[in-house]
Formats: C-alpha cells, structure tokens, sequence
C-alpha cells in the first residue's frame, strides 16, 4: 500500500463536507409523507449474509431482522453482502426472496473502509427511496463501506443512522484485533507513532488522515451500539463521545436443537469443548499447547473436544496446524466444522466451554451460546471475554495466553466437578430476544424524538 495523498486521502469521490451540509452529487426525489403507514420502517444492513457465512456479527444482524419483522408496528428489511459475485452485472439483488437483500461487492479500499465501487450510490439510493426506511441499522461497515452513512442522509434526511461496532477496526488497522503486526502482542492503544511500527511502509501521516476520514463519515451517524463496555471504552478513548454509544447486547436466539444433555458435574471424563474457527487468535496455539501439557502428565480423565474448521486461516497456519494435530494425544478429539443447527446438542454434551482467545475479542457469540445451554465457560481474562464471564460465577478465567494456566486450571476443575456446579448455578442468563429488540426499538424511538428548540 502506497502512502496516500493528503487530499485522495479525504475526498476520494466524495467532496469533505460536513454531515450537515453533506454535497448534492446524486439527484434525489423529495422524501415523502407515509402518513397511511404508520408502522416503524426498519433497514437493517450486514456486511454478509448466514446463507453465505456463519460469522457471529451476520447471524445477530439477521436475527434482529427477524425480531423486528416479528413484531407488530414494525416492517423491516435485511440488507447483506457478497464477495463471491463482486462487482456482478446488478449490484443489488434478491435472490433470497422478498424484503432480502444482496449486494455484489466492488472494489474495497480496507486502509479506511472506503467502498469504491461506482454502482453503490445509485444502487443503494434507489434501495432507500423505495423502501424509505425510518431507520437504517448498520451491522458492520465493511463491505458498504463509511460512505453508505452519508448515502443515506442524502436521500432520506429524516432517516436515523445507527451502527453496531463489532470489532476495532476504525482503531487498528491490523484487522481491528489491536494485536501488533507481526508478533501478535496485545496493543493497548494505537496511535500514528505506534501504528508506523506495525506498518512501516505507512507514513503517520496516513494514519492521522485515515481516523480523519473515518470520523467525517461516523459524523453522518446518528448513534453507535457496542455489544461490550469494554469496545465502546475503546472507541470512546479513541475519540466517539460517550453520548453517541449505547451498550445492548447482540441477539441470541432460544436454543436451536435439544439433544440429551449432560448433567453437570458428571463423574468420569471431563469433556471440556472448544467451538468456532481454529486460527491464531482465536488460541488454537493455547489449546494444544495445553493438550500435550496434559498428555506429558498422562491426564486422561480430560478430555478436549474440538469443534470448528481452520480451512479459512493462512497456508502457512493451515500447515502448522496439521502438523500439530497428527501428534495430538489421546486426550484431544477433533470433530471438524459443525452446522449452527446443531451448536446446542453439541454444546450440550461437553462439561464446559473453553474460549481462549488471545486477542481483546468484543462479545464472541460462542459464550452468549454456552450460557444460554448453562455451560461454564473458561476464558482468557481480557477483553469483552473477562466482561462476559465473571470469574467464580459464570465460569472461570486464565491468564492470556498462558497453556499451563489452562491446564492447571483443567485440571483443578477436573478434580473437584463442585467448582462446575457451582458455577452453574450462578450462571447470568443470556438476555432474551424480545429484551433486546425492545432494547433497540426504545434507543430508535429516542433517536426519532424531536430536539428541543433552545431559547436563546
């Protein structure tokens, strides 16, 4: 990546106005009234689909789709994106059926989450001027990119914008994981002197535009939500203003499948599982350090059950993964990808859920899942997870990164199964559905409330 040029870096396409006098380049149709509609016209939008991918961020963004149009006085929409048909014929589609949307990606600058493909504005235009959506809620800025924000005020100024943050990326440009580039430490704040040192070939110049051009464009929404305290601390150390963040959880559904469920505490092996992708970050390393920790100490009253795939990470971790797993021990039993269908059955038939991430994580879905089947969890003590699972009631932490913190700690719990049925009695319930889209239809109706005139 070239360092960018002062004023590309601002503008690109789009002239550096303010939200409030943002530039005219498309003709729009006057909004008009929908008084014989009284119903809240809702917009939701992804950065992908669940019938292309089962990432937790587009799984909620659909639920609450769902949860919306399930309820009286609401009409809502979903909106997804595609990268397998980039830059298609026709940019919009809906090949899932009516009110389901797809977009064809075009081209992506990934630098400042810049959309550069010249079928959106008109695309996306004639989207919002047919459905005229009271609200249009963003799950992620990926794919759309920032300038969808501005899109949409343009075309239906009375609209209200609302984000879902996910992860840090307005903040880090190594994938949003605050993991320094390349030895994968934990970063504790970014800034253009530390971000040149994970990206040398980038001036500090690029990193001051590039939070510049992000802020103009957040400028155009109405209010963020972070399912975490812990991200929205980050983004409002980084500069949001703490009003213009809410914290409400994403959405998980009611258990999906029940199977025959295993008491906790049950004597005999304990079946610690471990759910979701196999990549670096997500503490693969961790696992099966602890793994051979384990079998070393011949621990075979443990055992680590795998579910997940790591078909999606690198060649090269792809290859150093393989060779880790063809010397596992006895103790490790790798069971591959599994359908979200059946997360709960499977959920069901460990002792407990292991999530050893070695990144800050937001809210990883796959604790929100392990408590709402009353499975302890053991998590790293960082981040959104050590938010997530208080130590000693809804599971139990250990220090990032550390195998032998893991495998003491297996082991201690697998030699007094009091310490899981303990937990699992304090276990903090995962929110219901209708709790939080009744959470985001008050935060909605809040935003559509008229601002009081001031008296000068």
């Amino acid at each position: 990546m070239t360092s960018l040029e002062p004023q590309a870096a601002l503008t690109m396409d789009w002239e550096a106005s303010s939200p409030e006098t943002s530039p005219s380049a498309i003709e729009i149709a006057p909004e008009t009234s929908l008084q014989a509609d009284p119903a809240l016209r809702i917009l939701v939008i992804s950065h992908s689909h669940p019938e292309i991918s089962k990432g937790g961020a587009e799984i909620a963004a659909f639920q609450l789709h769902r949860g919306f149009a399930a309820r009286e006085g609401c009409v809502s929409w979903f909106m997804g994106c595609d990268r397998r048909r980039t830059r298609s014929e026709i940019a919009i589609s809906q090949p899932f059926g009516i009110g389901d949307y797809l977009y064809s990606v075009g081209e992506f600058d990934w630098f400042k989450f810049s959309n550069q493909d010249p079928r959106l504005p008109e695309a996306l235009t004639n989207l919002l001027l047919d459905l005229r959506p009271d609200i249009v809620h963003f799950h992620h800025y990926i794919n759309v990119g920032v300038e969808a924000f501005a899109i949409v005020k343009r075309a239906l100024p009375n609209a209200r914008v609302v984000v879902t943050l996910h992860e840090y990326l307005a903040i880090c440009n190594h994938h949003g994981q605050m993991v320094t580039n390349p030895h994968r430490n934990l970063c504790y704040e970014a800034n253009p002197q530390r971000c040149i040192e994970c990206f040398q070939h980038l001036a500090e110049s690029d990193f001051f535009l590039r939070k510049r051009y992000i802020e103009h464009f957040f400028g155009f929404a109405d209010h963020f939500v972070s399912p975490s305290q812990f991200l929205a601390d980050r983004y409002i150390a980084w500069g949001m203003a703490e009003d213009r963040i809410s914290v409400i959880e994403n959405l998980v559904n009611a258990p999906l499948s029940r199977g025959p469920v295993r008491p906790i505490g049950t004597a005999g092996t304990l079946r610690a599982g471990f759910f979701g992708q196999l990549s670096f970050l997500k503490g693969a390393n961790v696992l099966f350090d602890a793994a051979d920790l384990l079998d070393k100490e011949e621990r075979f009253d443990i055992s680590l059950e795998i579910f997940g795939d790591y078909r999606s990470q690198p060649l090269e971790f792809q290859k150093e993964l393989q060779e880790r797993m063809e010397k596992l021990g006895q103790n490790v039993t790798l069971h591959g990808p599994y359908d979200q269908s059946r997360v709960d059955m499977l959920m069901q038939s460990v002792d407990l859920v292991i999530v050893p991430s070695v990144w800050w994580e937001n809210s990883p879905l796959v604790i929100q899942e392990a408590r709402r089947n009353g499975r302890p969890v053991i998590s790293s003590d960082i981040g959104g997870m050590a938010e997530k699972v208080r130590d000693g009631i809804d599971g139990f932490h250990f220090h990032v990164g550390s195998a032998m913190a893991l495998a003491m700690l297996l082991k201690k719990i697998a030699e007094n199964r009091t310490l899981l049925t303990d937990v699992a009695a304090t276990i903090r319930k995962v929110q219901t559905a209708d709790a939080i889209v009744d959470a985001h239809l008050s935060l909605y109706e809040k935003l559509r409330e008229p601002v009081p005139e001031t008296v000068s």
